[in-house]
């Protein structure tokens, strides 16, 4: 079995480097690896770097940022493996992720998709797993009754606050952190959807996956280290537009036709302003120093 790892960069260099070393160090002991990373014009020498100490690697140097969507794509096409997997590069893998994740794919013939535990590095484990935000989910989150009742497997059912994540399981959406995909379900499914350049096109991948053609999506306890937010938090308020914009390209795409008008209109009403909250709130913060990323 041969395992494709596609990794977006942009301006992540000291991430980016743990990360390949990582994959160097740990590869699966039940395939073989090739990486692709595709570069989104990154200014912090993290091109250089990769070609410097990690020739092994396909490198795509893109001329201009592609957006996370359209990079994964060219890493996508590039591929030849019987998996793929869509690695953020502010990872760190442990010894037994990848040989861990690729037996449970094997094992699971009827998986889209599987992702795994994500880490901080002080080892709590980070809430990363989601329900579809379907609109009764996410009417629930809105409304607070998800803090109300975490346990509840309706009113928390999108963040999932009820998930065991000790054991493996179903999940709609893992975070698109790590996502191990087969070439079979991949090839059905297609690419992911480039209206969605950064947030939300791993939720619409994986809502393809399941939805439309079928696919299980799971969850394993296999481990690694996210930093979270390597690339994301250098431009804050433009992700955060993003990020509701897309939700909202989201809810056009897979549920106007199906939601009643009212459900509808107080959804993205409630969408536009959290957006409108959180902005208010970044921009009234005190400016800090860029955080270094080589």
């Amino acid at each position: 079995m041969l395992l494709s790892v596609c990794i977006v960069n942009w301006n992540t260099c000291r991430y980016l480097k743990e990360c390949l070393a990582s994959l160097r160090e740990f590869p699966p002991g039940n395939a073989a690896l090739e990486i692709i990373v595709a570069d989104n014009a990154s200014t912090d020498g993290s091109a250089e770097m990769v070609r410097a100490e990690f020739p092994e690697v396909n490198l795509i140097a893109n001329a201009d940022n592609k957006g996370y969507a359209e990079g994964n794509n060219q890493a996508l096409r590039a591929a030849t493996g019987d998996a793929v997997l869509l690695l953020n590069p502010d990872v760190v893998l442990h010894s037994d992720t990848l040989t861990q994740t690729v037996a449970f794919l094997q094992e699971h013939p009827d998986a889209g998709a599987v992702g795994c535990r994500l880490l901080s590095p002080d080892g709590s484990t980070q809430s990363s797993l989601r329900s579809f935000p379907d609109p009764l989910p996410v009417l629930w989150e809105y409304l607070k009754f998800s803090k109300l009742f975490p346990k509840s497997k309706v009113f928390a059912a999108y963040r999932m606050t009820y998930f065991d994540y000790d054991k493996p399981g179903e999940a709609d959406q893992p975070m698109g952190t790590f996502l191990l995909i087969p070439r079979k379900a991949l090839d059905q499914v297609g690419l992911l959807d480039e209206q969605f350049p950064i947030f939300f096109n791993e939720v619409d991948w994986c809502y393809r996956a399941k939805r439309t053609h079928g696919w299980k999506i799971y969850y394993t306890p296999a481990t690694l280290t996210h930093y979270g937010g390597g690339s994301t938090r250098q431009v804050k308020p433009r992700m955060i537009r993003e990020s509701h914009q897309s939700l909202l390209r989201f809810y056009e795409k897979h549920y106007r036709s199906t939601t009643p008008a009212l459900l509808y209109s107080a959804i993205t009403f409630a969408v536009r302003w959290n957006e409108n909250r959180l902005l208010k709130r970044v921009m009234s913060e005190p400016a800090t120093a860029p955080t270094a990323t080589t």
